[in-house]
């Protein structure tokens, strides 16, 4: 695999032996910790596939995050060590307090209960032109998702997208379902790199876009 480019915030440490990526923070799914470093676990988060993919994302510390289907916290919370203001969007209630728990040790983390597929709802709190778009959202449509949020991303921002095959239609071969989303992103967005995300995501393509 190749070396990423990490953010700033984001180093690889030995925990049990064991190379991994981490960043400094309160635990939040028990992951190994070392003095204020704790271990994260790319077979429970999409993004640090992705680092540990050697996928470019274009992230480098502090940027502004808005990111869509925060569920309990798991990577969002990662991404609140290492960036800056960080807008946690979840639609489900019993995730969201979780989250709310992840966030109570990270000023930088907002959580808002609130459905990605409608960001008129939570646009009042999100500030414009965010740095980077993060999206793992298990749902129908998650090209539209990303198009309808393509309105809080500055110019030079990235979409760092997890397009989830079996979300969309589960019976259909997922590279013919990732064709189809990446057709749908073309309507706003210039896809940068693809990747599947085995072996840590089956049925798991990550994008990395920028807004046209």
């Amino acid at each position: 695999m190749s070396e990423p480019t990490l953010p700033e915030g984001v180093e690889r440490r030995t925990f049990d032996g064991s190379d991994r990526l981490a960043t400094r923070g309160e635990a939040v799914y028990g992951e190994p910790t070392d003095g204020e470093w704790r271990a994260w676990n790319p077979d429970r988060s999409k993004l640090g596939a992705m680092f540990e993919l050697g996928m470019e994302t274009g992230l480098r510390g502090d940027e502004t995050v808005l990111y869509l289907g925060a569920a309990s916290g798991t990577t969002v919370s990662h991404v609140a060590d290492f960036a800056g203001p960080t807008y946690a969007v979840e639609f489900a209630a019993r995730p969201a307090r979780d989250l709310l728990d992840a966030a109570a040790s990270r000023p930088r983390l907002f959580p808002l209960l609130a459905d990605a597929r409608k960001p008129a709802t939570y646009a009042h709190v999100v500030e414009a032109d965010v740095d980077a778009i993060v999206q793992d959202v298990a749902t129908r449509g998650q090209a539209r998702v990303a198009l309808e949020n393509r309105r809080f991303l500055a110019d030079d921002g990235r979409l760092l997208l997890a397009v989830k095959a079996r979300s969309e239609d589960v019976t259909r071969d997922p590279e013919d379902v990732f064709t189809d989303v990446e057709t749908e992103l073309d309507e706003g967005y210039e896809i940068l790199e693809r990747r599947r995300l085995e072996p840590y995501h089956a049925d798991h393509l990550a994008v990395v876009a920028r807004s046209r």
